[in-house]
């Protein structure tokens, strides 16, 4: 038995933590699949995964083995891919976690741009907005704000995302335009759950920044929600310039005290550290942050 595709076909099983997922990817049937790794049990003496009906896990003796034998799969691979990949054009699917206010016209355009030019990647893009492992579901990439890295994975930042106050015209009529931030206390606020704790809000990094009191009339985490609440009037809202900036400029919605300073958060693309990139990740990343990306086409974020 071929003992290198044994340790790859373990690396995948403990990494997926699923015989039937690695057996469809790497075209194996579930009973060779599974003596690969009784192979590779068998050459070290030693029980490295669980197998219950249900679940598939690592032993002690498993993790500690799959810690020493993935750097050397992975040498491998980029070895290979350096020699016989680099030059291919990028192609294959592009998995990718991002926050649901990317889902804009602007990025999208962004997006088709970036398949124009690399039509044989097909991008697959989660929305959830929860936080995903990246090595056990199998991302290339996630693009998040202020991002805390896992073991492993490195940042490179792509641009500034810029805050905007914002309202409509029809619910300043009502409650008035603020002159200044303490004029919004006690207005209609709709809160971003995961930052604003009982409508307080504060405008900026730091304890000398200003804050303010208001009234929360929705909370959510999810940023879709908020904005759409704030086009129908229902209250004012804390949105990225990104989201916000096509309904200001057609006077769907007003800016509030622009001269006030607005937090401003990295958005940046987080991905698995590694010597070499697969193509269609490099491309991608390089298109994000070159002038027809965040670095100039799509404009201040």
């Amino acid at each position: 038995m071929d003992s290198l595709l044994s340790l790859r076909v373990f690396a995948a099983v403990a990494e997926a933590k699923s015989f039937a997922a690695v057996a469809d990817r790497m075209g194996l049937s579930a009973a060779m699949t599974s003596k690969h790794v009784q192979h590779i049990e068998a050459e070290v003496g030693a029980r490295l995964l669980n197998r219950t009906s249900r679940h598939v896990s690592l032993t002690e003796a498993g993790a500690i083995y799959l810690q020493a034998v993935r750097p050397l799969l992975e040498g491998l691979d980029e070895a290979g891919a350096q020699l016989a990949q680099s030059a291919l054009d990028p192609r294959g699917t592009l998995k990718i976690s991002l926050p649901v206010w990317l889902t804009e016209p602007d990025f999208v355009r962004l997006l088709a741009a970036y398949r124009t030019r690399y039509p044989q990647v097909m991008l697959d893009l989660d929305l959830s907005g929860w936080p995903v492992n990246m090595v056990e579901e199998g991302y290339d990439l996630a693009l998040r704000v202020s991002p805390v890295l896992d073991e492993g994975l490195i940042a490179r930042r792509l641009a500034n995302v810029t805050f905007r106050m914002v309202a409509t015209p029809g619910l300043l009529d009502q409650i008035g335009r603020p002159k200044d931030i303490a004029d919004l206390a006690g207005a209609p606020f709709l809160a971003y759950s995961p930052v604003s704790t009982g409508g307080r809000v504060r405008l900026g990094f730091g304890a000398s920044a200003p804050e303010v009191r208001m009234t929360p009339v929705l909370q959510s985490a999810n940023d879709t929600v908020l904005f759409q609440a704030a086009l129908e009037g229902m209250g004012i809202a804390i949105m990225p310039h990104l989201v916000a900036r096509a309904h200001l400029a057609e006077g769907r919605l007003e800016q509030l005290l622009p001269d006030l300073p607005m937090p401003t958060v990295n958005l940046s693309a987080i991905y698995r550290d590694r010597s070499y990139l697969p193509a269609k990740t490099r491309s991608f990343l390089d298109f994000l942050a070159g002038p027809d990306g965040f670095g100039g086409a799509l404009g201040a974020v």
